[in-house]
């Protein structure tokens, strides 16, 4: 029977395939998402083709339109709504020729046609789709989909950002209260004021500067506590039974030009003698301590340092940094500006409010217009010695003194301007 049937469409029909055809030739087939039409000839079709002809994606992209009484339906190549079978296979559509009983194979691509519902256009919801952003989106299918702990985590964090929003808008509002009532330059004068100080003012000692006396602007005790003065007594006598020859032996090292001065103009009262010692053998830890880099145990150990003083220096003017598995205490360069900061309070102390920045830059290694930048910020004023008649004195060197004046002094802002080279 099957043989019967070979013969007569081999007899009655002959397959022809066409040449290669074009994109533009290819025959257009519909399937409607919806269901099934009941006529097909109720429905006007129409195509569209884009006009770009020299763009290779765009000129292939095809919209069909088809048009009923009560509906329409639009399908389209692109975007969206392209069906992905058209990318996995090919489809052929058969067209029979009654004449010559031939049926030719035309190339063909499928569409699905989606109906269009009057009222809800696809340009409002891609404008709306705009508009949203993707956090706002995952957030409402939290609120539709998610579980418990995820909508109490979204009720949370709106909560925060209307709080952060709230903060926002009552600093704008303070913010321009405060500009108002006070003034724009005002206001600038004042950050000018403060940026003036610099970075310094962070490693400045304790400052009262409203003190009635001159010892009580920077306290002694802010310096050295009772406890830390106490303990220094054993280093403080030591000082003070030095000789001649061990002062000029200490003098010859490094660093120690401002703690011989002193050690060579003791005072003779006790008290004032005992403090003096005490404290050059502080600031000699000071100045030896600016000249490290990585502070070890043997450092202590060598200086003869109290285990109280040790404790100090380290909590106060060194920085912990770990390095090969090692936690180290540094002395950074901020933290030689605390010191030498430190060693001019204390110094002030010791010679009646006054220094000689001079021997101190020179102890601590620091340029000299650092250390008259560092005086300048503890509000000192600075000054230099008379010169005399002759020849010996050109030979001196011009030394530089700072001196604790009430009021103290505000100086204004040293602002480097750089030479412009002249052009030959």
């Amino acid at each position: 029977m099957s043989r019967i049937t070979t013969t007569i469409m081999a007899a009655s029909c002959k397959v022809v395939c066409c040449e290669e055809e074009r994109e533009s030739d290819k025959a257009i087939l519909v399937r409607f998402s919806n269901g099934f039409t009941d006529n097909a000839q109720r429905l006007d079709f129409a195509t569209f083709k884009n006009t770009d002809e020299n763009n290779p994606r765009k000129k292939i992209r095809r919209i069909v339109v088809a048009e009923s009484e009560r509906l329409s339906y639009v399908g389209q190549n692109f975007g969206e709504d392209l069906m992905k079978c058209n990318n996995l296979c090919r489809y052929y559509v058969g067209v029979l020729n009654k004449e010559t009983m031939q049926m030719e194979m035309h190339s063909a691509q499928l569409f699905n046609m989606q109906p269009v519902i009057p009222g809800e256009g696809t340009q409002d919801a891609m404008s709306q789709d705009a508009t949203v952003s993707y956090r706002e989106k995952v957030d409402s299918l939290i609120e539709a989909f998610g579980t418990n702990k995820q909508k109490r985590a979204l009720s949370s964090r709106r909560l925060n950002q209307v709080g952060s929003d709230a903060l926002h808008h009552a600093v704008a509002e303070a913010a321009s209260s405060v500009i108002d009532n006070k003034g724009l330059e005002a206001l600038q004068q004042e950050v000018a004021e403060t940026e003036s100080q610099g970075s310094l003012s962070l490693h400045l000692p304790p400052c009262n500067p409203d003190a009635d006396k001159q010892e009580n602007v920077y306290p002694f005790e802010e310096l050295l506590s009772s406890v830390e003065f106490a303990a220094l007594e054993a280093s403080g006598q030591k000082m003070a039974a030095l000789s001649q020859e061990e002062l000029q032996k200490l003098k010859n090292q490094r660093g120690n030009l401002c703690v011989v001065k002193h050690l060579e103009n003791m005072p003779s009262a006790d008290d004032s003698r005992e403090k003096t010692a005490r404290c050059a053998f502080y600031l000699s830890l000071l100045i030896k301590l600016s000249h490290q880099k990585i502070v070890t145990r043997k450092f202590w150990t060598e200086e003869g340092c109290p285990r109280v003083i040790q404790n100090k220096m380290l909590r106060t003017f060194t920085v912990e940094t770990y390095n090969n598995a090692r936690v180290q205490s540094t002395v950074s360069t901020s933290m030689r500006t605390k010191i030498a900061a430190h060693s001019l309070a204390l110094l002030l102390h010791l010679g009646d409010m006054t220094v000689d920045l001079s021997l101190l830059h020179r102890d601590l290694e620091i340029t000299e217009p650092r250390m008259l930048e560092i005086a300048k910020s503890m509000g000192l004023t600075l000054s230099k010695p008379a010169r005399g008649k002759g020849d010996d004195t050109e030979l001196q060197d011009e030394h530089r003194y700072a001196s604790l004046i009430l009021p103290l002094i505000k100086h204004d802002k040293f602002v480097e301007r750089r030479k412009r080279k002249k052009m030959h």
